[in-house]
């Protein structure tokens, strides 16, 4: 079982009709790692939204046929989504669109509110009704009540952030503006950036501003809103220092591309800077540093440079399967089919295997099994990242600690469960030497929550989405 991670959104904006959503496509292949559930854009051309949304990979779901029916606009949103609050359907696909008295709304949330039962309890009690489970409904709804009394639409997203706690980056656009926020604590990464022709983009990661042949400008600040118009950007700062920044430091670890810059620290960078301290705090003799792809291999390489041993190619992937892959059954293996180990690598060797997590424990147990049956000899296992020991409610799929292998076995026991010779962690108080900075959120580690911990949060996301897929 992998970790997850809940979306990606990306923005566009000029002051004139362009191809919106071809950049939209493009910016959304270069986010499909943060979501590969559903994926979604919409297009305003002069006040009319066109948009298209389902479930499937960006390249599933806006064929050539579907993109040549958006019209030119001067602005567009788009999504890409991993399901954590709210499962995996149609109705949950972004961006969501609204129409109110005050005109029209297209909204796209990267994030988890740790206050949503509350907010949607006080909401449905007033009269609304949702059509989706997820948080960002609950968005568009507080945002909309405020924008009825509000003189702007930046106005009354400024006055619903009072109103929300927890994770959310978000674009949203109106009739005449795209906006950007942060929440105040940053829990979630969000940038902009321009073109020589003059679009301006938003996105998740830079890597999706470098997609589109954007420069980057800035990441947007904790608790900033910027409003896009035909006249420039206009910065609202209200709710900036408002909170200790808390970035979640698993961006850096897992979730964001090794060529994505966040905050001002390179992704690539941290990583290697993590196998740099696990090869200073879990030293081996071996023969071979080899990384599970993707996001084992920048650390595979600090461990190498750190400690001398040559770095290697041991596990392949397979990088065509997609959503629509049919998983097996019975005797065939999934990790089997994803990863291979290169026996030429590994055969005889003592073999240093870096991966960025363990949850349940089974992936770990598969692959260390493939480099068994490819000849390797002893297989010391290292984590880029501390044991997870704690649930996440701020857009992570791990909301119980039932599954969380750490939670039950020492480094020793569940080195044996897996077949390692040895397995060593990213101690958790060297979190900060990856990024340079204390300012982050290591709450699914060490249990420090920035926020009020969420009530009625029993349910188990990963029991919740194969229900849920099971009944499609």
């Amino acid at each position: 079982m992998s970790i997850h991670e809940e979306c990606g959104v990306f923005g566009v904006m000029a002051d004139h009709p362009f191809n919106a959503a071809e950049y939209c496509y493009y910016g959304l292949f270069a986010l499909q790692h943060r979501g590969q559930e559903s994926c979604g854009i919409s297009v305003n051309d002069d006040g009319l939204f066109v948009s298209h949304k389902d479930l499937g990979l960006v390249s599933e779901v806006f064929s050539k046929d579907i993109l040549s029916l958006f019209p030119d606009g001067s602005m567009a949103v788009a999504h890409t989504r991993y399901g954590t609050t709210g499962g995996t359907n149609r109705r949950n696909c972004q961006p969501i669109e609204v129409n109110h008295q005050k005109g029209h709304m297209a909204i796209a949330h990267n994030g988890n509110l740790s206050n949503a039962d509350h907010l949607r309890s006080v909401l449905e009690l007033s009269g609304a009704i949702f059509h989706t489970t997820s948080d960002t409904e609950i968005i568009a709804y507080i945002v909309t009540k405020e924008r009825l009394t509000a003189p702007s639409i930046e106005d009354a997203l400024s006055s619903a952030m009072y109103t929300l706690e927890g994770a959310y980056s978000l674009i949203l656009m109106s009739p005449q503006k795209l906006i950007c926020a942060r929440d105040p604590y940053g829990f979630r990464p969000l940038c902009y950036g321009k073109t020589e022709d003059g679009v301006y983009v938003a996105a998740s990661e830079s890597c999706a501003l470098t997609a589109v042949g954007a420069s980057f400008i800035r990441d947007v600040e904790p608790g900033e809103i910027l409003i896009f118009t035909p006249d420039g950007v206009v910065s609202r700062r209200e709710h900036c220092g408002q909170k200790e920044k808390k970035l979640c430091v698993f961006e850096y670890i897992y979730f964001a591309r090794p060529d994505s810059s966040i905050d001002g620290c390179s992704v690539h960078a941290a990583r290697v800077k993590a196998g740099e301290i696990l090869a200073e705090k879990h030293p081996v003799d071996a023969d071979i540093v080899i990384g599970v792809p993707d996001s084992g291999l920048d650390a595979a390489l600090g461990y190498s440079r750190a400690s001398g041993i040559p770095y290697g190619i041991g596990l392949i992937k397979n990088k065509y399967i997609g959503r629509t892959f049919i998983a097996p059954e019975n005797r065939l293996n999934q990790v089997n089919i994803k990863l291979s180990a290169v026996e030429h690598a590994v055969k005889g060797k003592r073999v240093v295997l870096i991966d960025d997590s363990i949850v349940r424990g089974t992936t770990s147990g598969h692959i260390i099994s493939l480099l068994r049956n490819a000849g390797a000899k002893e297989i010391h296992m290292r984590i880029s990242a501390p044991p997870f020991l704690h649930p996440c409610y701020y857009g992570t799929d791990i909301d119980s600690t039932e599954h969380l292998i750490a939670c039950h076995h020492s480094a020793a026991e569940i080195a044996e469960m897996i077949g390692a010779d040895s397995l060593g962690y990213l101690p958790v108080e060297s979190l900060s030497e990856l990024i340079g900075s204390p300012h982050y959120c290591s709450a699914c580690f060490d249990g420090n929550y920035p926020t009020a911990i969420p009530t009625g949060t029993g349910r188990n996301h990963f029991e919740q989405r194969l229900s849920e897929q099971k009944d499609r």
